[in-house]
């Protein structure tokens, strides 16, 4: 497949990711179901169900900044703000972005309510770090999610990892994330017949090497094919975010094999 219907069907897949993406909201139930149902049901289903879930015509990211902007202005600055910050957190806006969004509001909206809101961010991204700031800035670089911090291979990683399943349908399909540096350790995909992994690089950069072959390197587009039986590692360049989607080739009795870490002197001689 060439690099060009490469990228366009991962940009299909990801729009039917996308389309099929629905925020669930039950708050309205739970706090005014008894006493406001029809309310309740607006909240939950309209607003959050359908307007919220139009993912294929304005991201969530997006629609974070213009909800806090829109309360903030109005003065709003109760529990539903705090609600509304978390979400923004949760959708990629970083501590940086948020204190300059609440200094851009100030001058439009007035200085009190920025006041206010700070006093709210503050606690929101309290242990937020500039770590988390990069981490950001690099899911806004790539289409697919970053997902959760890979804790069910942590063992097998030196540095942090994070792991989004992308299909369990047909063949399992998974965006891998690595901070720079990281990099997982040398292990084997063993298979009777068929198995192996194929990698497409999504963002940044990285490295693909086998035992006793020089390292490739891996940039959005590369494909690198992995045969069963063949030792080997993958993982970010020292100064780069890194994601790759890894494909489980299917086959008979395969298992994988986890082996020695990547020593330093063998990663950083790249």
């Amino acid at each position: 497949m060439s690099r060009i219907a490469l990228t366009l069907s991962l940009c299909l897949l990801t729009l039917n990711l996308m389309a099929q993406e629905k925020v669930v909201q039950t708050a309205g139930r739970d706090q005014l179901g008894g006493f406001a149902p029809k309310f309740a049901e607006l909240n939950d289903d309209v607003l959050f169900g359908e307007v919220w879930s139009r993912t294929d015509r304005l991201g969530l990211r997006d629609r974070s900044l213009v909800t806090i902007t829109s309360l903030i202005s109005q003065g709003i600055t109760d529990s539903s703000l705090v609600y509304h910050l978390r979400t923004a957190r949760q959708n990629g806006i970083t501590r940086t972005e948020i204190s300059e969004i609440i200094t851009h509001i100030a001058f439009y909206a007035g200085w009190p309510k920025a006041w206010a809101a700070f006093n709210l961010a503050k606690t929101v991204w309290a242990d937020d770090t500039a770590g988390e700031d990069g981490l950001a800035a690099f899911q806004r670089s790539m289409i697919f999610p970053v997902g959760e911090p890979n804790t069910a291979y942590a063992a097998y990683f030196t540095g942090k990892s994070y792991l989004a399943p992308v299909s369990s349908e047909q063949v399992n399909v998974s965006n891998v994330t690595f901070e720079p540096g990281c990099r997982n350790f040398w292990h084997i995909h063993h298979a009777a017949k068929g198995g192996g992994q194929m990698l497409v690089g999504v963002a940044g950069r990285g490295w693909y090497q086998e035992e006793g072959k020089k390292a490739v390197e891996i940039l959005p587009g590369t494909v690198i094919h992995i045969p069963a039986g063949v030792k080997h590692w993958h993982g970010a360049a020292a100064d780069s975010w890194f994601a790759h989607l890894a494909f489980e080739v299917p086959g008979e009795q395969v298992s994988n094999e986890w082996l020695e870490p990547v020593s330093d002197e063998q990663y950083n001689s790249l």
